[in-house]
């Protein structure tokens, strides 16, 4: 029959072992620290693609209100939808490779003068988008605010880092631009 000293030598000699062995470590540091990392990570990415797809949104609306600017759409008399289609949203387009342009809103308002420049907050109490439902691009001379608005989803949110401005993890991106038309012949029809 063996002592229980006998017994607890080997398991002694076992356990020694068993912390000088480093070899897991890493893998049970990273375990901890990888959720973390990756939540960061990830946090990071979004954050730079909506800020990408803000400074589209800010091209887009520059590059289709010139042409509001200098009476072309007026020339054209597109409405609301035409001007949409054929402007902002044609074949090949910036704004149809970042974004679904049925999701796209696009609101244009002219005013006699600047001082008479009412911007709305598109984003009710219950943080829900209300899409702007006005396009007059005005006659020549009059100032004209053209925003352009696009809801973004957002997948980070779930994650704790949260930068959501709608209900259903949605930001609303915006873009405006706010001119003087040129003194053109066209009129308006709104």
């Amino acid at each position: 029959m063996s002592s229980p000293a006998a017994a607890q030598g080997p398991f002694r000699i076992v356990l020694r072992r068993f912390r000088r062995n480093r070899r897991g470590s890493a893998a049970v540091e990273f375990a901890l620290v990888a959720p973390v990392f990756f939540a960061l990570l990830f946090a990071i990415i979004e954050t730079a693609i909506i800020f990408f797809a803000g400074q589209v949104l800010e091209t887009v609306t520059q590059d289709s209100a010139r042409l509001i600017m200098t009476g072309q759409a007026q020339t054209a008399n597109y409405n609301k939808a035409q001007f949409k289609a054929t402007v902002v949203c044609p074949t090949g387009a910036l704004a149809k490779v970042l974004f679904n342009c049925d999701n796209l809103h696009i609101e244009a308002k002219s005013y006699p003068a600047f001082p008479d420049v009412a911007i709305t907050e598109p984003i009710d109490g219950s943080k829900n988008f209300i899409p702007p439902t006005s396009f007059c691009p005005g006659e020549g001379g009059d100032i004209v605010v053209v925003r352009m608005f696009y809801e973004w989803p957002l997948f980070v949110t779930g994650l704790g880092y949260n930068i959501s401005n709608l209900s259903g993890s949605k930001r609303l991106l915006s873009a405006t631009a706010a001119f003087r038309n040129e003194p053109f012949l066209a009129t308006s029809s709104c």
